[in-house]
Parts: C-alpha cells; structure tokens; sequence
C-alpha cells in the first residue's frame, strides 16, 4: 500500500502541524514525567534505597536505573523509531533526527541524602537542538515545561498550570545569581568574579538554579561541566521564558558542555566574566 503524503500548501500550515507534533510530543512528555514521579518517590527517604558507585565516583541509585529504563519503554512504545540519550544507559541510535534525552534524577546526591531538590529531566532535541523539555520534581512539589513556541509553565502538582517569564533586571550589579558548588570552575577566576560583580549569591543548586531563572526569581545561573542530559530539559524552558542559555563561550550549551542562562538583559554582560 503506498503512503501518502501530506502535502503543505503555505509556510503556516507547515508550522501549524509541527507545533500540533511538538504538542503530542509534551503530551507525552508529561505523561512521562508523571509515571516518572511514581517511581522516585518510592524509594526517596527510604531506609531500603541501594545507592552503587559510577566509574566517575558519584553515586547511582536503584531509583535511577529503574526511572530510566521506564521511559525507554515507553519511548520504545510511543516513538520506536527515536534516538534515546540517557545518563544511565547511553545512547539508542537510530536514523532520526529527532532525540530524546534523559536525566533519571539530577541531584542524585541530594536525593540520597533525602534533600528535596532533585528532578527527573525529559527533552526532545531535533537535528541537535532542544524543542522540549519537562522538568518533574516531586519532593519540591513542582514542575516546569515548555516547547517550541508555546511558552514557558509551572505548576505546583495538583494546581492550575501558570506561564512564566524571566526578570526585567537590567544591571548585573542588581542580579541574583544562583549556582550549584565551586567544583569545576576553571580556575580564571570566573566564579570569583560573578560573586563579586552580582547583587545577591545563593547555591540553589542543579535543575533548580535554572528553573529560578526562568520564573525571574533568579537574573543568572551557571555550571561549568555538565552532559546533555543536564541541560537540554532545562534550554527549552529557559528560552521560552524569554531568556537566553548558552555555553560559557556563548555557544550552544550542547557542545560546549556548560551551562549559562540569564533574563537575556545581562548576557553580554555575563559572558565576559566568564572568560577572563
């Protein structure tokens, strides 16, 4: 039987019907996340939680394992023919250019530790560039996503959804800054220099740094080492939001392996400071 195909007879048809696949994609997305919820909670403050050590040296739960094999099955299910990326099982090749990308739990430390600030991270990157991200954190009783053109959301779980947008602060000497830890920082003296040049300092830490950036109760964010599934859940959510993530060269953050994200005010005036 031959296949048809759609044929677009206008450059709006054509985004119509890609933001009708960005929006089956967050449905599932959230879907996801939702099932995702169920198995970290199970185990978080739990006397039974096994924790193993990577080759790295940082810790990987049971909790991890399981969390990620199960969105590989239902991707396996729903998108059969999708990469996968995931922190704990690699990557799944296929011919797409379509990716889904995976964080189990970022903040597995804070997790083991029965911290509340820990997140499973769901994003789908197309030809490399992420369009999707849903953002879970349970223990925090939150959760952030977007996609392409839809904007930026939140909701406490069990609440309405509500939109949000970056801060209007113009200065750097005003900005609130947020970052995880000093590990990592190239020693150039970058970390000193964005604690002495902002307004305020806090060590929120992971996912949330980020996800305060995008509510525009934080002005800038920064990691220095990071993998794709460290960023590309966030990047969506960021820049829906109105504001700008990069590398710390001010490329994209997917190849540079850093992370930097601001209201887009003060990014030019960040990026220098990072480089010095």
């Amino acid at each position: 039987m031959r296949t048809r195909r759609t044929r677009f007879t206008s450059v709006s048809e054509l985004l119509s019907a890609e933001q009708e696949s960005f929006r089956a994609d967050l449905q599932l997305a959230l879907s996801m996340a939702d099932r995702a919820d169920v198995v970290t909670m199970k185990t978080f403050q739990s006397s039974s939680l096994r924790v193993e050590t990577k080759p790295d040296l940082t810790p990987v739960t049971e909790a991890d394992q399981a969390t990620e094999q199960l969105l590989r099955e239902i991707l396996s299910q729903e998108r059969p023919l999708d990469e996968i990326l995931g922190e704990e099982f690699g990557e799944t090749s296929t011919a797409s250019n379509r990716r889904w990308v995976l964080d189990p739990i970022d903040g597995t430390k804070n997790y083991v530790r029965g911290v509340p600030v820990w997140s499973t991270l769901i994003a789908l990157t197309i030809d490399g560039v992420p369009v999707l991200g849903v953002v879970s954190a349970p223990a925090l009783n939150r959760r952030w996503w977007a996609a392409k053109n839809a904007g930026a959301w939140t909701r406490a779980l069990g609440a309405e959804p509500k939109r949000i947008g970056v801060s209007g602060v113009h200065e750097l000497s005003n900005a609130s800054f947020s970052y995880s830890d000093a590990i990592g920082w190239p020693e150039n003296g970058a970390l000193t220099s964005l604690n002495s040049s902002t307004w305020r300092q806090r060590a929120y830490g992971d996912f949330w740094s980020h996800m305060l950036v995008a509510e525009g109760a934080v002005d800038v964010s920064a990691e220095p080492e990071l993998g794709a599934w460290d960023m590309a859940a966030l990047i969506p959510i960021i820049e829906e939001a109105g504001g700008k993530a990069t590398a710390f060269d001010g490329g994209p953050a997917l190849r540079g392996g850093s992370l930097v994200a601001t209201n887009g005010l003060l990014h030019d005036q960040v990026l220098p400071l990072l480089q010095i």
